[in-house]
């Protein structure tokens, strides 16, 4: 069996991590609302090199210990959701008019970068490939490296479907009662990835 197939399971894993609404997800939609899709590709980037680095280290360094403390690993699941639950309620009740933030530049790669190391999203997602995905014997090194590769191409692809979403947002819902709904749903989209992540 070749190694492709054997990481199918986490490839499918990686892309709805990827994909589901977090904060570096509504980040990169709110300034790509703003500033346009290529302005926001330096984002896109930052963010997704940091999350697969994230991975790597992970499964070869901090990771390791989760190994022998499951309750560890279960706490920091419990701490991340309920995170991300404050900030779903924040973006559920949220008006309109602040969803493309008050930020004066785009955001940058380097600040992309650093939200993944605060990012409770990202963390639970990196801790999950050692925990679930990462292999216990043989090769281990080499396939985590193919898993951090696999992860970064699917977190750059799904982050710039992101990024063209937030650019044509106007185009698709043309009042403040829309943008409200459309927010809404991320918010609900957001909250129930967060804990599926927990009791998965």
């Amino acid at each position: 069996m070749s190694l492709l197939s054997q990481q199918l399971p986490f490839l499918c894993f990686a892309f709805v991590a990827s994909i589901t609404p977090g904060p570096t997800n509504i980040l990169i939609f709110t300034n790509s609302q703003r500033y346009g899709a290529r302005a926001t590709l330096p984002a896109v980037a930052g963010a997704c090199f940091a999350s697969s680095a994230i991975v790597l280290l992970c499964g070869v360094g901090p990771g390791e210990a989760l190994r022998h403390a499951p309750w560890l690993a279960r706490l920091m699941a419990l701490t991340g959701a309920l995170w991300l639950t404050w900030m779903s309620w924040q973006l559920f009740r949220a008006p309109a008019v602040t969803l493309a933030g008050d930020a004066s530049r785009p955001f940058s790669a380097r600040a992309a970068a650093a939200l993944q190391l605060i990012n409770p999203k990202t963390w639970m997602m990196a801790m999950a490939v050692v925990t679930v995905f990462a292999p216990h014997e043989g090769r281990a090194f080499f396939t985590l490296a193919f898993q951090a590769l696999g992860f970064l191409v699917i977190s750059l692809a799904c982050l710039a479907a992101w990024a063209w979403l937030g650019r044509g947002v106007h185009r698709v819902f043309r009042s403040e009662k829309a943008l409200v709904r459309f927010q809404q749903v991320m918010a609900l989209w957001l909250l129930t990835s967060a804990w599926m992540g927990f009791f998965h």
